[in-house]
């Protein structure tokens, strides 16, 4: 894309407050036990304001198709509709599990970038992933053994690998590459969820997080690498197949199961934006407080053409915003 053609305005600190009224609307449902309650809550605070902001935005990754979800979906335009043209990555709950049964690190995210920027995975949902923060930026390759990965970021950190914490999904799936990390000495971080939020904890430096390891979703994939590009880190992928069936279908489809996504493949401009708020507490981000009069978030807003890094605390009078918005906070 013709760099004369990117955004401009720092779109960012409009998202954020995309981020704050989702995380708001979810925050009311944490430990209910209903994570579509939740979800939905997210959901319609999302479209509610991103439809405030002005911009020509293209949901490229929603959660699903326009007849599969009731959501925010893929292809679904918001915005005012004036320029500039750009991409959307949503998540209007990164965690729906932590945020249903009260557990730490849900967050409410979006990503913006050029129009044409973002890697668009279709229906293959479904990554190899590493991330690392600054420090080990250029040292890190998917598909290098974990030993070797985990040994070139001690190194460049100055640690031993006994002093890494790797963050993993606690899926089953990844009972292989936990055994791995513990016969090498490295602390596990273990995550029900939420490994976008996982994924920043490696460049964030009061996170104790040194890497991102595993298979997780290829959505949240894109929206991390628009965070890390401002952030300073680095995250690689390659597509995974849950069966033969879907990589067959995704061969046919034209994705190559065996290509290494690197930022520039995940997200094709340095002038991306991305928001993030805290739903339930973590180590990124202290998730929603309310109190007797209103509510108080915290957010991280990320531009990445300056590389400038935002910690936004925000108090909400609740009552004033019920007297003119149908979301209930």
């Amino acid at each position: 894309m013709c760099e004369t053609s990117v955004p401009t305005r720092n779109l960012a600190l409009e998202l954020v407050r995309v981020t704050e009224a989702a995380a708001m609307a979810a925050g009311r449902f944490m430990g209910r036990g209903d994570k579509k309650a939740a979800d939905q809550a997210a959901v319609d605070a999302m479209r509610l304001v991103l439809n405030t902001i002005d911009m020509d935005g293209i949901i490229v990754i929603g959660e699903g198709e326009k007849d599969e979800a009731p959501m925010l979906y893929n292809g679904e335009h918001v915005g005012t509709g004036e320029p500039p043209q750009v991409d959307l990555a949503v998540d209007p709950i990164d965690g729906t599990r932590p945020v249903a049964n009260g557990l730490p690190n849900a967050i409410a995210t979006v990503a913006v970038a050029p129009r044409g920027t973002m890697f668009d995975p279709g229906p293959f949902v479904y990554m190899h992933k590493i991330a690392v923060g600054p420090e080990a930026r250029g040292m890190i390759d998917v598909e290098a053994p974990v030993e070797v990965n985990l040994r070139r970021i001690a190194r460049v950190k100055g640690k031993d690998v006994r002093d890494l914490t790797v963050v993993i999904l606690d899926r089953p799936r990844h009972e292989k590459l936990i055994a791995e990390v513990r016969r090498l000495g490295a602390r596990i971080r273990l995550i029900p969820d939420g490994d976008v939020a996982g994924a920043l904890m490696t460049a964030w430096p009061d996170s104790g997080i040194d890497v991102l390891l595993g298979i997780g979703g290829t959505p949240e994939g894109v929206l991390a690498a628009c965070a890390l590009r401002a952030m300073g880190g680095e995250i690689q992928g390659k597509l995974y197949a849950r069966n033969e069936d879907e990589l067959r279908r995704g061969q046919e489809m034209g994705y190559d199961f065996d290509k290494v996504l690197t930022m520039d493949d995940l997200v094709a401009s340095n002038d991306v934006f991305f928001a993030a708020t805290g739903i339930t507490d973590g180590e990124l981000l202290r998730g929603v407080k309310y109190t007797g009069d209103g509510a108080r978030t915290y957010s991280l807003v990320v531009r990445g053409l300056t590389g400038t890094v935002r910690e936004v605390i925000a108090f909400h009078r609740l009552e004033k915003l019920r007297r003119f918005s149908p979301v209930d906070y």
